[in-house]
């Protein structure tokens, strides 16, 4: 049974209820998170609750806890599900006002929802356990705050489907520029000649935790890791290409578009990148 916890009380997740006039329903207003919390100990907690602050101050909405709230609530949670390996997904919308009305509206108390879900057992970097994406290319539709972690997500779900219609696991994005954003629901990294190379953040790139997290690893090790602009030509050259996001830490590419990444397997890069996130997981 998977256990939620919704408004200050936990139950069932099939018994879990919103009204149909929460602004989360009616205009995805709200902020969202998703936290790995494997054998009881989070991955990026400091820096999921940090993103998390940042963007319901985006959208002019109060954190209705604290950090250390939110740490004993999520522990708890966790306790009360089955698995070693799961995600915690925090939602948090603007509430149910009375009235449908494209305002904010006054003195309406938030809705806080959560609940885990099985995630698989983190890689170590064992390329002939590594899960490996075939990724299709598109340009970049969605709207131009990819910077805020909104639950309303239509432009990546649309972007994704591009993908799964191409017979792909993912779609990486591009702009009118020809220039690398991110994928529908990952950021997204290149190696050329063993130096790592991902997109700069700014509004039209979300500021993934595993993104950022891997960068102070390898840095810390003393690799060279570029943050530039990256090109579609540059991608379809790369030597390999990562995918990364909190339920797949640093995922291989092995084809894009349906031409093979280098030799269509895990790079030497890749088993060194994830061997390093793995270690450091906890601590980054």
């Amino acid at each position: 049974m998977t256990i939620a916890y919704l408004n200050g009380a936990f139950m069932p997740l099939e018994e879990a209820r919103i009204s149909p006039m929460d602004r989360g329903f009616l205009f995805g207003d709200g902020i969202y998170e998703v936290i790995p919390w494997y054998e009881g100990r989070p991955v990026g907690f400091q820096r999921h609750m940090q993103r998390f602050d940042q963007g319901l101050a985006a959208i002019s909405l109060e954190n209705p806890m604290s950090t250390e709230a939110w740490h004993t609530l999520f522990t708890e949670l966790a306790s009360k599900s089955e698995g070693e390996h799961q995600g915690v997904y925090l939602q948090v919308t603007r509430g149910t006002a009375p009235v449908r009305n494209h305002r904010f509206p006054a003195d309406c108390p938030p809705t806080v929802f959560a609940y885990t879900f099985a995630v698989s057992a983190p890689s170590n970097g064992d390329p002939e356990r590594a899960t490996c994406y075939r990724v299709a290319t598109a340009t970049d539709r969605r709207w131009k705050r990819c910077d805020i972690k909104s639950v309303a997500l239509l432009g990546n779900v649309l972007h994704m489907m591009e993908g799964v219609d191409a017979g792909a696991d993912e779609t990486i994005l591009f702009n009118e520029d020809g220039e690398l954003t991110e994928a529908a629901a990952c950021n997204v990294f290149i190696v050329q000649n063993k130096t790592v190379a991902t997109p700069p953040l700014d509004i039209e790139k979300l500021p993934g935790v595993t993104r950022n997290m891997l960068i102070d690893i390898l840095r810390n090790e003393g690799w060279n890791v570029e943050e530039r602009t990256v090109t579609r030509t540059e991608v379809m050259a790369a030597d390999e290409v990562w995918l990364t996001s909190s339920t797949k830490e640093v995922a291989p590419v092995i084809a894009i578009d349906g031409q093979s990444v280098n030799d269509g397997k895990p790079g030497e890069v890749w088993t060194a990148a994830q061997s390093l996130f793995a270690h450091h997981r906890f601590n980054a």
